[in-house]
């Protein structure tokens, strides 16, 4: 360990956290049969290490001395619920004998179940027992380790409703005492598309976050491709499986391209593809050939993997080809009707056939409520009137967007975009 100041120390449990955070609680809902009290065990953790890592510095597996410390307080627990026998005898006999980490414990027995328990963990938060909008903020909250703002910024949903649903589905997971284990055959068709939706979502806010101050967080990208190529593995006939490690792995190939010198957004269009991880374009167009060899029909995350897998064969902006997206945004409107999938046809027809049809899609769209809220729905009609040369009205899209975003990075973009279309307007005017 190497002893770090205060502030330094507090930026590393928060970069812990972030990482490690999925990975202590599904270890501890493992151990204790319950995903609530495993993550009050594993936030008693994160505070012991911001009270503790100051003057005894960082530890070398920090995410393990999170995981030693929580199994200490579960085991603190039971004893004072007078249950420690019966308990001890479940969470690990060796536990007892065990030095805290004030000197590096072996952390080999910790970590060996983490990638199991991790899936047991997505699965137990997607049980039937709760609505599908309560397994999904459950998961982010739990696997994303999102905050109840960002779950509810990417569901467009009020930020106390998610609050509630993750509080409820908790007790509701606690009172049922829904085992801690992967379903059987008989009910993973009824769970499996809530997974997929849920490490999906986890995908999406590290591709393009929510709030803060940086633009993506690629550890939730790598965090969700990995839970995706597991569940791949648990149900290899699964063809919207491979469609979601496809998607997933071609948007995420852009990474590298999406982020400017500064830390600012780079567009599609303007991105140096020179950039793009060939490595992840191939694994993903290896995904996407492997679920169209599958029986049944293309679902959601296929088809959206075939949209991404056209821009990916595109070595320029200008070699994309519009039309075959455009009719795969008709095909994904037909198995995924949203007003967001909708928005996304918008832009694909604009560039197919013309910004004036593309525009008049969005025009259909503004009274939607789902978008009312939505920052790209501004950010598009803004675009789409700027090449239509309406510049003093792109102008004031794109200001309104940027009030709208949480992402800081996003926010700046925008009103940058907002500044120039004004200056345009000004020239022409």
């Amino acid at each position: 360990m190497s002893r770090v100041g205060t502030l330094e120390a507090n930026r590393t449990v928060e970069a812990v956290w972030r990482i490690e955070s999925a990975r202590v609680i599904a270890g501890l809902t493992r151990m204790v049969h319950d995903v609530g009290l495993a993550e009050e065990l594993a936030q008693d953790a994160l505070v012991a290490a911001l009270e503790q890592w100051p003057e005894s510095g960082v530890p070398d597996n920090p995410g393990a001395w999170l995981m030693a410390i929580a199994k200490r307080r579960a085991i603190d627990q039971f004893r004072r619920r007078e249950t420690l026998e019966r308990k001890v005898v479940e969470i690990g006999r060796d536990l007892e004998t065990q030095e805290l980490p004030t000197a590096e414990p072996d952390f080999d027995a910790i970590d060996s179940n983490i990638s199991d328990d991790l899936l047991r963990l997505v699965f137990i938060s997607c049980h039937p027992v709760l609505s599908t909008e309560a397994r999904v903020a459950l998961t982010l909250r739990l696997l994303g380790g999102l905050t109840t703002e960002e779950i509810a910024r990417a569901f467009l949903t009020p930020e106390p409703t998610i609050a509630q649903r993750i509080v409820r589905a908790k007790k509701t997971l606690a009172k049922k005492k829904v085992p801690f284990e992967v379903p059987g055959a008989a009910e993973l068709g009824e769970r499996l598309a809530s997974v997929c939706e849920v490490v999906y979502l986890v995908f999406n806010e590290g591709y393009s976050a929510t709030g803060g101050s940086d633009w993506v967080r690629p550890t939730l990208c790598e965090d969700a491709m990995r839970l995706g190529r597991m569940l791949a593995e648990l149900v290899p006939a699964e063809r919207e499986v491979h469609g979601l490690i496809a998607l997933m792995e071609i948007q995420a190939s852009r990474t590298r391209a999406r982020v400017g010198p500064g830390g600012e957004p780079v567009l599609l269009l303007d991105q140096d593809r020179r950039r793009w991880d060939q490595l992840l374009i191939n694994r993903g167009l290896a995904a996407l050939d492997r679920a169209a060899k599958l029986p049944g029909q293309a679902g959601p995350y296929e088809v959206q993997a075939a949209i991404a897998a056209c821009h990916a064969r595109a070595r320029t902006p200008e070699q994309t080809d519009w039309t075959r997206i455009a009719a795969l945004y008709a095909r994904l409107v037909q198995v995924l009707p949203s007003p967001v999938v909708e928005l996304h046809r918008a832009v694909a027809m604009s560039m197919a056939f013309g910004p004036e049809i593309g525009l008049r899609i969005v025009d259909e769209l503004v009274d939607e409520p789902l978008l009312k809220n939505y920052h790209l729905l501004p950010s598009v009609r803004g675009d789409l009137l700027g090449k239509l040369d309406r510049h003093a009205e792109a102008s004031a899209e794109f200001a309104r967007a940027a009030e709208l975003t949480r992402n800081e990075v996003e926010q700046r973009l925008l009103r940058d975009r907002a500044a120039k279309a004004a200056a345009r307007a000004g020239e022409l005017g």
